[in-house]
């Protein structure tokens, strides 16, 4: 095994010991699901990613993803997109992960589930909210949440499943609490409505800098990616 693979495996397993922790501090049984971040990681640290157990990866660009498939062997891999995806590259997406994250339009919804259906398929996905004041972020507003629920839950090629959210970049990461909480009150909210054809089983949130506050909160999916893979090449 590599020096690289080595180091994979280590903050792998440190990352899932932290994960337990503030599970257990939260009172929490049910596991977490750590979704591996590959934007700008080479396929050879995903593979060792892999060969280390992590079975979920998380890719934010299409491009980017399509440029790796041919290097990468990874059977039992499930592929989230949980970058934002433009409405004409939405058939795209649907044909190359297992999982949307970041739907935060009805014409997205739309889009994707036609391409689905298109492929004899339920596409698993969450609705992105916007949480924050920060302009370069994608999601729907809060207010605007139900509304996108209730019309993506009537979709056949859908299955909405939950909520995800990028929040502000906060240090310490106590900061980024409420906006944690917000989003589980916003899924509670819709799990009382009870949409048709709308779960809020699961809540992505939290990042390598915050995901313990996030889990103390509700998630059931983190995105990891400078925690597990290190700095990315060429990031500051």
């Amino acid at each position: 095994m590599t020096t690289q693979a080595l180091a994979i495996a280590d903050n792998l397993a440190r990352l899932q010991e932290r994960l337990q922790a503030a599970a257990r501090r939260a009172g929490r049984t049910q596991p977490v699901t750590l979704v591996g971040v590959t934007k700008g990681v080479p396929p050879e640290r995903i593979a060792d990613a892999y060969s280390a157990g992590l079975r979920h990866f998380g890719e934010n660009r299409i491009q980017e993803f399509e440029a790796k498939r041919a290097s990468l062997e990874l059977p039992e891999a499930t592929w989230h997109m949980v970058g934002h995806v433009q409405t004409n590259k939405a058939r795209r997406a649907a044909e190359l992960f297992a999982r949307v994250d970041t739907v935060d339009s009805v014409r997205l919804a739309e889009k994707l589930a036609g391409a689905a259906g298109a492929l004899n398929r339920k596409l698993p996905v969450l609705l992105q909210v916007h949480l924050g004041d920060e302009a370069t972020k994608h999601g729907a507003q809060p207010g605007e949440l139900a509304a996108l629920a209730e019309q993506a839950g009537r979709l056949e090629g859908l299955t909405v499943e939950g909520l995800m959210a990028i929040p502000p970049f906060l240090e310490p990461a106590e900061r980024a609490r409420p906006f944690y909480r917000r989003l589980r009150e916003l899924a509670e909210e819709l799990d009382r409505v009870r949409i048709p054809g709308v779960a809020m089983r699961e809540l992505s949130m939290g990042m390598s800098h915050d995901f313990e506050v996030a889990v103390e909160e509700g998630a059931t999916q983190v995105r990891i990616g400078t925690a597990l893979f290190g700095p990315r090449p060429g990031a500051p």
